[in-house]
């Protein structure tokens, strides 16, 4: 169905229906959240069984992780747009005597694409629609084809609550991603790998379209594990964050680097958790998600046995199913390959360090790319928050998992490799806002010294309505 022709069609379509500025209009705005809502809720039970069917996901995590996050984050807009969208109004300044006042107007950009992945199909399309209708664009969804159930079901909540002109699903494969990124539009919000990510903002460029990119970080997520941190929470949270949707997740735990004093005893603590969470036969367990399909299986299995003998928890996995146990692989040095790229699996190798040596561990952490998220576990407050200040990384916790993800009215997002922009509340409407400052003048009392011929006097006038 979707072919150049055809998505050309689309584009400007919506192009047109911009121009006709119903999108400025924030009642109308409201009122398409609410429609988006009611679609959301009105398909639960559709979005919870397609999730099922594509990544074995269950009624409560379909709930929690995407049903549940996409209402509350509408929620938060209808809350707040209208102050949000309000025009500021700024002093202009005496260097811009005699004009007073000067306002900032909040301008949609206009026609958006917003390119989702397979992992959370349904938070991560809708989520991002709801920032980009709150700032009053239209908007082009290209899902991920890795995810057909789940297409099919955004397809059906998208047209029962808006028409083609205005918000409009294209599915396909990375080649009809590439038609859409042959267009033309105002703003693009792509959430992926950063290797794609670099793709996107190549295409991007050819039009100068503005982009925002959430990326899991080439390096991935480090979480670390203290010698003073109570290590049966940080087990309990990190076996939990681990299972959840078999480790496909960009703000996941992609490595844990422990204290070599407590390394041992911490691994006994991760292992009686994994088998409280999810049984001691993880594989036949209905509420254990799967892999998304047969090649990130096969990635999955052939890193495990690479590094089969040190395997200390997990390592089995079933093809036909797609499911692989949550694998704890230890020691594993700093610099090997499994911790330097993004593993979005079950997979979870372990650094040991000594605590002593904690800033040595955290130079070879800065010293790589950005990750998205960082998660440390400490009874040392001080140390923590003094460590939070300095990384470079898109967000994280202490003593914590991937609850900041969920904070009403903070940003959302990474730094270099892990991404750029920012969303969620009042910095996904900001992402999908072009701030437009306009002076306001006057025509009467205006002063000549910056019009020719200039008087001897100008520049010393100037100075001092600069100080």
């Amino acid at each position: 169905m979707w072919n150049q022709e055809t998505i050309h069609e689309a584009v400007e379509k919506q192009r047109s229906f911009f121009r006709t500025n119903q999108t400025l209009d924030i009642r109308w705005r409201k009122e398409q959240l609410i429609r988006l809502k009611i679609a959301v809720q009105t398909y639960e039970k559709d979005i919870a069984q397609a999730l099922h069917e594509d990544l074995g996901r269950s009624e409560v995590e379909a709930y929690l992780t995407d049903t549940g996050v996409i209402i509350t984050e509408i929620n938060e807009m209808l809350k707040g747009l209208d102050k949000w969208a309000k025009p500021e109004t700024h002093f202009s300044g005496m260097m811009c005597f005699p004009s007073t006042k000067t306002k900032v107007f909040k301008m949609p950009y206009g026609v958006t694409l917003i390119i989702s992945p397979f992992n959370f199909p349904f938070l991560l399309a809708l989520g991002v629609l709801a920032a980009s209708i709150s700032g009053g664009n239209t908007a082009v969804i290209k899902t991920s084809s890795k995810t057909p159930h789940s297409t099919a079901v955004l397809q059906k909540i998208i047209s029962s609550a808006f028409p083609a002109e205005y918000v409009t699903v294209i599915d396909g494969g990375h080649d009809v991603a590439d038609l859409c990124l042959d267009e033309r539009f105002d703003k693009i919000f792509y959430t992926g790998s950063p290797k794609v990510g670099m793709h996107v903002m190549h295409k991007a460029a050819d039009h100068l379209t503005p982009v925002a990119l959430e990326l899991g970080g080439e390096n991935g997520n480090w979480c670390i594990v203290r010698k003073d941190a109570d290590l049966w929470d940080a087990a309990r949270k990190i076996a939990f964050f681990k299972l959840l949707n078999s480790g496909q997740i960009c703000i996941n735990i992609n490595q844990i680097a422990v204290a070599e004093e407590v390394a041992d005893q911490f691994i006994g603590c991760l292992k009686e958790e994994f088998a409280r969470q999810i049984g001691e036969d993880p594989l036949n367990n209905p509420e254990y998600p799967h892999l998304i399909n047969e090649a990130a299986y096969d990635k999955c299995e052939k890193e495990a046995l690479q590094y089969a003998e040190r395997i200390v928890i997990g390592g089995k996995g079933n093809r036909e199913t797609l499911k692989f146990e949550p694998t704890v692989i230890v020691p594993v040095d700093i610099d090997e390959p499994i911790v330097k790229h993004e593993l979005f699996n079950p997979l979870l190798p372990v650094v040991t360090f000594r605590d002593q040596e904690i800033d040595q561990l955290l130079d070879t952490i800065s010293g790589r790319e950005h990750c998205l998220a960082l998660y440390l576990f400490t009874s040392d407050m001080k140390w923590a928050l003094d460590t939070m200040s300095k990384l470079q990384y898109g967000g994280g916790c202490i003593n914590e998992v991937c609850t900041h993800l969920m904070v009403k009215g903070v940003p959302f997002n990474g730094t270099g490799h892990s991404g750029m922009g920012a969303y969620h509340g009042e910095w996904g409407f900001r992402e999908f806002n072009h701030p437009s400052t306009v002076l306001i003048g006057k025509t009467k009392w205006n002063l000549s010294l910056r019009e020719h011929p200039y008087h001897p006097k100008a520049l010393k006038m100037l100075k001092w309505f600069e100080r």
